[in-house]
């Protein structure tokens, strides 16, 4: 059975105080509340780590997540952060790709599969984004385009390699937008990464891959799209800033 993840990106909010309380928050509800056969993962700005990390040390089924890190293993890039800082203060996953660092920060799929290597390298997970823009999925080059994505940073990786690997798609066009991608629309393309995965890796590998919805799922949606065959699970946004709405997706298994 494929892993269900649920992992909340927060992006640049948060004060340290903040963080910590909402830590606290999600800690105590998963605890209370969520089945042990879901994966939490919280994905926080740097500076909280460290602080963060401490307060998952003892839950066996939250992790700590980085939202992106540099290629390089170490070298004089000031402001940026290794795999390797990373892992050594508890890391578990790491975002790579997102469509915001795409965007504003020019990252490439050559770029990203650097990254991806790096992440691996040290131990951790890629939660590796695609996704499409409205313009290109109205001109209907959405698949070959997303497919494309795990292909030229994804797809040189070994088998073993690649199983810990995480993919999450994010229709570009439902971020921050308020818009969510209908159930079938994510099913859709869901499924057809599964199909292209599987012509690479074969069909056990497909089957076994975590493929995640990260465009602006929240506690009304979430239950119809974890529903689907081949969504299993959410990269969370917004919601993932609100310890109860958070919990509400999660429980949505």
């Amino acid at each position: 059975m494929r892993q269900k993840i649920v992992a909340g990106n927060w992006k640049m909010n948060k004060t340290r105080d903040e963080a910590l309380a909402l830590t606290s928050e999600i800690v105590n509800m998963v605890r209370d509340e969520v089945r042990g056969d879901v994966q939490v993962v919280v994905c926080v700005p740097f500076v909280y780590l460290t602080s963060v990390g401490k307060l998952l040390e003892t839950q066996s089924n939250i992790s700590l997540g980085a939202q992106n890190c540099h290629q390089k293993a170490s070298g004089a890039f000031t402001g940026e952060i290794s795999a390797a800082m990373l892992q050594s203060v508890g890391t578990k996953y790491v975002i790579l790709g997102h469509s915001e660092r795409r965007q504003y920060f020019g990252e490439s799929n050559e770029l990203l599969k650097d990254k991806v290597n790096s992440v691996l390298e040290n131990g951790m997970k890629p939660i590796f984004c695609c996704g499409e823009t409205l313009e290109q999925r109205e001109q209907g080059i959405h698949f070959d385009l997303v497919c494309s994505q795990l292909t030229e940073s994804l797809f040189h990786l070994t088998s073993e390699q690649f199983a810990n690997v995480v993919i999450a798609y994010e229709p570009i066009w439902a971020i921050g937008t308020g818009k969510t991608a209908t159930s079938d629309q994510a099913q859709e393309m869901h499924a057809k990464l599964r199909a292209h995965i599987a012509s690479k890796y074969g069909a056990a590998a497909a089957d076994a891959t975590t493929i995640l919805y990260g465009g602006s799922a929240n506690p009304g949606n979430a239950r119809e799209l974890f529903g689907q065959p081949d969504v299993d699970g959410g990269l969370i946004g917004g919601a993932s800033l609100k310890s109860r709405d958070f919990l509400d997706i999660i429980k949505s298994f």
